[in-house]
């Protein structure tokens, strides 16, 4: 059964809305679209390359795909050559029109159509997506997480955990590697289990 990737970037109070530029997601009055830019560097293009290596499909909310699909097909490096040749499934309430190739929308059953989804793909990544990470992580329906935190702070904006999680247990499965600007990449699988407790009195 194949895995679902989530990868997300975020500042270091949790905002991961409209990182990659000013008109990617102005809602709520998001004045800070962009934030990003000035912080990557060479490091964090590296491993976001080398984070695709297996990728065979992508996942993807509307608000993204929308993104995606006006940009990637007009592209002709490396990552486009990649995103236009695999599948693109969108995730969305709304009949939509999708235009990229390759592309096609998921059922209405999220968990019937990622069970699906998993065993026709080894290596499915959700990028960005915010909303829909939302019931991903609800849910539990993710194996990996891939965060790179930066080190800023922003205050408002939409969260990665804005919708609330289930008590649930990670393992860092990479030594974390900060970049040159401070990005701070982070991988996670998903383990079975939810957090134990203990009393701090008893050790040491």
């Amino acid at each position: 059964m194949g895995l679902i990737h989530i990868d997300l970037f975020t500042t270091l109070d949790g905002v991961a809305q409209a990182p990659g530029g000013p008109e990617e997601d102005p809602e709520g009055g998001f004045e800070f679209g962009g934030w990003q830019a000035p912080l990557f560097d060479d490091v964090v293009g590296e491993q976001v390359e080398t984070g695709m290596v297996g990728m065979d499909a992508l996942l993807l909310g509307r608000r993204t795909y929308d993104i995606f699909a006006s940009y990637w097909p007009h592209q002709d490096n490396g990552i486009a050559q990649l995103f236009n040749r695999i599948p693109k499934y969108v995730a969305s309430r709304q009949s939509l029109n999708l235009e990229w190739d390759g592309s096609s929308q998921i059922g209405p059953d999220v968990v019937a159509s990622l069970r699906e989804l998993r065993n026709k793909h080894e290596n499915i990544h959700v990028i960005g997506s915010l909303d829909f990470v939302q019931t991903l992580f609800a849910e539990r329906l993710f194996d990996r997480l891939n965060l790179w935190v930066y080190p800023i702070l922003l205050g408002r904006g939409k969260k990665v955990f804005a919708g609330g999680v289930g008590p649930t247990s990670l393992q860092l499965i990479e030594p974390v590697v900060a970049s040159p600007k401070g990005a701070v990449m982070q991988r996670y699988a998903l383990v079975d289990g939810t957090p134990g407790v203990g009393d701090m009195t008893e050790i040491g």
